[in-house]
């Protein structure tokens, strides 16, 4: 490992603690790439140039296109990243998945078995397994593709330029159209044409000074 570590940083990569990064024989990495401590890259990796690596990601088997930068925690597994990905913090990418030109996948999102279209982003505590984004989709934060039915897997298709709201569900089977929006906290379980709007959610019922007809000006908490 030493040995590795040395003939990479002779051809321009920058380990800021060579001793706590750990990479395989078989891995490339491009110049002007930065690799931070407590990192792992394994199997035959290839990281291009002018990437950086963030403390303790793990990489195997993977492929990092040039100017991807990878923040701290990220874990990525048989999957390919293209150009000027941003990944993590703390994000899981596995399974064949491919990420097109500048695509970003943020805090605790998972992708499994799925493709993301270039500059499409899902920054925040999301899951998209089996799916097929289009270019420059947004997946708003905690929204999730149902998959599993509990027998078989099932495909999500979302078109491009689509609008994924806050914590939709989208139950696979099932297709966002070109341009569609989903409203935050719906439940979509059936094809939505391109450029609609779909929402399916209850509506909002607003009682007034119900809590204070029932608990009194002390409050629920203040018996």
């Amino acid at each position: 490992r030493a040995r590795t570590r040395e003939l990479l940083m002779r051809d321009g990569v920058t380990m800021l603690d060579p001793a706590t990064t750990y990479v395989d024989a078989d891995v490339t990495i491009g110049p002007d790439t930065v690799v931070s401590p407590g990192v792992h890259i394994l199997g035959p990796s290839r990281i291009g140039a002018n990437c950086t690596i963030g403390p303790n990601a793990y990489i195997e088997n993977s492929y990092l296109a040039d100017g991807c930068a990878v923040q701290v925690g990220a874990v990525v597994r048989d999957s390919k990243a293209g150009p000027g990905c941003s990944l993590g913090p703390y994000c899981h990418i596995r399974d064949q998945s491919q990420l097109g030109e500048g695509a970003r996948i943020g805090s605790y999102t998972e992708v499994v078995r799925s493709v993301i279209g270039a500059r499409s982003r899902a920054l925040h505590f999301s899951y998209l397994g089996d799916a097929t984004l289009g270019e420059d989709v947004n997946i708003g934060a905690g929204a999730i593709t149902c998959n599993f039915d509990g027998r078989l897997k099932h495909p999500t298709v979302i078109e491009s330029g689509a609008f994924v709201g806050s914590d939709v569900v989208l139950v696979a089977p099932v297709r966002i159209g070109e341009g569609a929006y989903i409203a935050a906290g719906s439940v979509i379980t059936s094809d939505v044409p391109a450029g609609a709007l779909a929402v399916a959610r209850e509506r909002q019922a607003v009682r007034p000074d119900w809590a204070r007809r029932r608990f009194g000006d002390r409050g629920r908490h203040n018996p």
